[in-house]
């Protein structure tokens, strides 16, 4: 087979398309579709019978111009801002409220502190004129019994003395005599009664003084001074706490008073109360010759109280247990030598060895005078 013209290989012309086609002047054809169906599912817009179906876009909004849109942007981004704004003052407000609060809190916190260490240095500066001494009185203020005690622990001390002798059934046997005693020197200087170690005088026995803690010492006997029933002792030892003087010459009736000791010689420090029931009595002892003026106390005082401390309620030492009444039927009658004339005492004989001020009858009998002399 040939090539055939214009490249159209394998057809030949079909002339039955030019069928009620028409040429033109210029020679060329001109196509007309009368009935001319190309695709048997094709049909022309005029002989469907259905109405025509269409492709529908969705709907475009209409665009606003662009100076309001603008305007709009502008005013939301003022709003923006000024809500911003209103919030970070807020936050900010509260941050600068809560900096002055915490402020205020710490000052509070340090006043508060400040306060309570000068109330504790107060009550320090108290606590050592207690332990350290004088005449002067501690405070103006009261202290409960429970500081008194807590204080007098430091202070008070026991005293005995181990007696051997012979018993009934010629057996040796002993006994202790026990007492109490205040520290009235750092030192170790002890006041207590002279009844206390007059046993131990007599018959040169040792003298053990017991603290709190249980720590033991020896003690020397420095002086006494039996009219008055007081004696001094003297222990080995430093940094003690003394007791503090109060003034006995202002003693009231009714007033509040401690008296710490040793009952029986077995209830080792053991604080009673009672008040001042009497002043000036004229109390005659076992030991004295002549009456001792002391004051009187509806404390509960035993055998073993002697030679104690008695506290007013600041917690100054005012009087020294002496005596009770020996009556059957007596019942809280205690008494004490005023501490005035006690202390007076102590320091005569911690510092001359003798009692001043004392008058003595200047006789003496001269024993070569008997019946025999005389003759």
């Amino acid at each position: 087979m040939s090539e055939p013209e214009n490249g159209r290989a394998g057809f030949e012309e079909d002339t039955s398309v030019f069928q009620n086609s028409s040429k033109d002047e210029e020679g060329s054809y001109r196509f007309t579709r009368d009935q001319i169906y190309s695709d048997a599912h094709f049909e022309p817009a005029g002989a469907s019978t259905e109405p025509p179906r269409y492709y529908t876009p969705p709907e475009r909004s209409v665009k606003e111009p662009k100076s309001k849109r603008k305007k709009d942007h502008a005013l939301l981004r003022t709003l923006a801002l000024c809500l911003i704004c209103t919030l970070l003052g807020g936050s900010l407000g509260t941050v600068i409220a809560d900096m002055r609060t915490d402020r205020r809190l710490e000052a509070l916190r340090e006043s508060v502190e400040a306060s309570v260490e000068e109330q504790l240095a107060s009550l320090r500066t108290d606590m050592d004129e207690i332990r350290l001494g004088g005449s002067e009185a501690v405070s103006s203020g009261r202290l409960n019994g429970a500081q008194i005690f807590e204080m007098a622990k430091t202070q008070v001390v026991g005293i005995t003395t181990d007696v051997t002798y012979q018993n009934f059934f010629g057996l040796t046997s002993s006994s202790a005599v026990s007492g109490s005693g205040f520290i009235i020197s750092e030192d170790g200087y002890i006041l207590t009664n002279y009844h206390v170690i007059e046993t131990a005088y007599v018959n040169n026995l040792d003298i053990t003084v017991m603290t709190y803690d249980g720590t033991e010492y020896t003690a020397s006997i420095v002086g006494f001074e039996s009219g008055n029933d007081i004696a001094v002792l003297k222990i080995d030892a430093a940094g003690l706490s003394p007791v503090v003087y109060g003034n006995s010459d202002e003693i009231s009736m009714g007033e509040t008073i401690y008296a710490v000791g040793n009952p029986l010689g077995e209830l080792a420090y053991s604080m009673s109360t009672g008040t001042v029931s009497g002043l000036d009595r004229e109390i005659v002892t076992e030991e004295s010759v002549i009456g001792i003026n002391m004051f009187q106390i509806d404390a509960a005082v035993n055998p073993g109280n002697s030679g104690g401390p008695v506290y007013n309620s600041r917690g100054e030492v005012i009087g020294v247990v002496t005596a009770k009444s020996s009556a059957i039927n007596g019942e809280g009658l205690g008494f004490a030598v005023p501490v005035n004339d006690a202390s007076s005492i102590a320091e005569d004989l911690m510092t001359k060895g003798y009692v001043t001020g004392r008058a003595y009858m200047g006789v003496r009998l001269d024993e070569r005078y008997n019946s025999m002399y005389a003759q």
